[in-house]
């Protein structure tokens, strides 16, 4: 039975094989996924089986969204006695036209058993059509891809664990930012206070006080901060409501990028900017994992 999808992470990629035997074949289901914007599912399909490939193809759909999406399918007939059938009123008209051939031009040499086999039709494929067969090829495809389906699941796993890490990181940075950027604007008077004084200009005290307070305006960054974390916490929103995540969070991590672009064209404290140089190699990290989410 097909496993059932739950509401978790997956990831885009993933790798599963599933074979069996019927009768005197041996088939073999290759399926992978890996990163694309949208579904794509591409089937390669021996010809008899290539009644399969729309039901094949909406089961995939049923359970993929996102990702480039390949399925190959191999069959093999199995080498032991009685492991192919010839096609004896199709090798006897190739007999005698081969005859007739060698009467009207006697210079063309004997054609090989070997040759006179690879004409289609020859070998008979007779049991590939079986609906017994296409029957066996559809449950091991259905096996694979459930397969598929838990090794996305399993990274997907993996991927979140690694988003959750990244955004605690930014949590913290964010409440070391806020009592930093508070202090900043006092800190902003004093220099400025010292540098008068080494220069020795007399000046308003309120005019300066004013001219800190502009100053302290263009540089302020909580509102940046503040929207930081509630894209951080929509973030961990996303990652708890049922599937597919990819484009949502996506989404989230370009605005939580423009937030620190943002904070780091504001900010004139060194320890400030430190801390929004990290959170943007924190940000750049979620992206890259986000880029492998369906």
């Amino acid at each position: 039975m097909l496993w059932d999808r739950i509401a978790t992470m997956q990831s885009m990629t993933a790798f599963a094989r599933a074979q069996g035997d019927h009768a005197r074949f041996h088939l073999v289901w290759e399926l992978r996924t890996v990163n694309h914007r949208y579904l794509e599912t591409q089937f390669r399909l021996p010809d008899a089986f290539r009644a399969l490939e729309q039901s094949l193809r909406d089961t995939a759909r049923t359970h993929l969204k996102r990702g480039k999406f390949d399925a190959v399918l191999r069959y093999d007939r199995a080498l032991r006695e009685g492991a192919f059938d010839i096609n004896r009123s199709l090798l006897l008209q190739l007999l005698a036209s081969l005859e007739q051939v060698r009467r009207d031009a006697p210079e063309i040499g004997a054609v090989s058993p070997l040759e006179l086999m690879k004409w289609p039709g020859v070998l008979m494929d007779a049991h590939a059509e079986d609906e017994a067969l296409l029957q066996q090829a559809n449950e091991l495809f259905e096996a694979a891809l459930g397969e598929l389906l838990q090794h996305r699941q399993r990274e997907g796993s993996a991927i979140r664990s690694t988003i959750v890490e990244r955004l605690d990181a930014i949590d913290a940075h964010l409440d070391a930012l806020r009592p930093l950027t508070a202090q900043a604007n006092q800190d902003l008077l004093v220099k400025l206070r010292q540098r008068v004084a080494e220069l020795g200009v007399d000046i308003d005290p309120l005019r300066l006080e004013q001219e800190v307070a502009l100053l302290a305006q263009r540089g302020d960054v909580a509102e940046e901060l503040d929207r930081l974390g509630i894209h951080v916490e929509e973030f961990r929103s996303a990652m708890r409501a049922g599937g597919p995540h990819g484009r949502r969070l996506d989404f989230l991590t370009q605005e939580m990028n423009r937030e620190t672009n943002t904070l780091g064209a504001k900010s004139a404290n060194a320890e400030i900017s430190q801390r929004v140089v990290d959170l943007k190699v924190i940000v750049e990290q979620i992206r890259e994992q986000v880029q492998n989410v369906e």
